[in-house]
């Protein structure tokens, strides 16, 4: 009779433990983070579009043990385009961060904190478009982040469409949360990832 060791068993239980608990980032397109390039505010010019209340913005971030949910309840924006061409969009979306959800009241409350977004320190985050490029199917979205103090630039694919008086813009990828110094690791035997999902579901109407 073939005997195995209790060691082993603890071995295989661990790769088992960490399989059914993988990173959900594993998969999705990094953004593209640099420096954010220097200069103010560009002037926007064209058509006006509001996000509408319909849009959501929501986020999935990760530690060794599993996986939750989030996003935010409030943000509003708007984006500028120059005739029809989905080339020629420019945009700016403010985050109210005091009203970020998650699928636990407790992770809910330590995101406020230093730890991670220090709302009361830092209570908007502002994503500005500064270009969106076309190429065959693929769109790509340029622009900056400034998170929690922190300004980077940003680029990452996008599915934009016009239909009528409104535009709509879906996305997925992952950014770095080190890259904007929310630097929290969480429990020795609970460590949080640094890759965090963003998904974009944007809605803008005419204004």
């Amino acid at each position: 009779m073939k005997t195995v060791h209790f060691g082993n068993w603890i071995a295989l239980l661990m790769v088992l433990f960490v399989s059914a608990c993988s990173n959900p980032a594993g998969d999705v397109t990094p953004a593209a983070v640099s420096d954010a390039p220097a200069g103010g505010n560009e002037v926007m010019h064209g058509t006006k579009y509001a996000i509408a209340e319909t849009s959501t913005i929501s986020f999935i971030g990760s530690k060794v043990t599993g996986s939750h949910d989030g996003g935010f309840k409030k943000f509003e924006g708007e984006l500028h385009v120059v005739g029809d061409a989905i080339a020629t969009i420019k945009g700016k979306v403010v985050i109210d961060m005091k009203s970020v959800w998650t699928d636990t009241n407790r992770l809910t409350g330590h995101l406020m904190t230093a730890d991670f977004f220090e709302v009361e320190k830092h209570p908007t985050a502002t994503f500005t478009c500064s270009s969106v490029k076309m190429k065959g199917d693929q769109t790509t979205v340029s622009g900056t982040l400034d998170l929690h103090g922190v300004t980077r630039a940003v680029e990452f694919p996008a599915t934009i469409a016009k239909a009528g008086d409104e535009f709509t813009l879906q996305a997925e990828f992952k950014i770095k949360r080190f890259d904007w110094g929310i630097v929290y690791k969480g429990q020795a035997d609970n460590l949080i990832y640094d890759d965090v999902v963003i998904k974009l579901d944007l809605k803008a109407a005419k204004a």
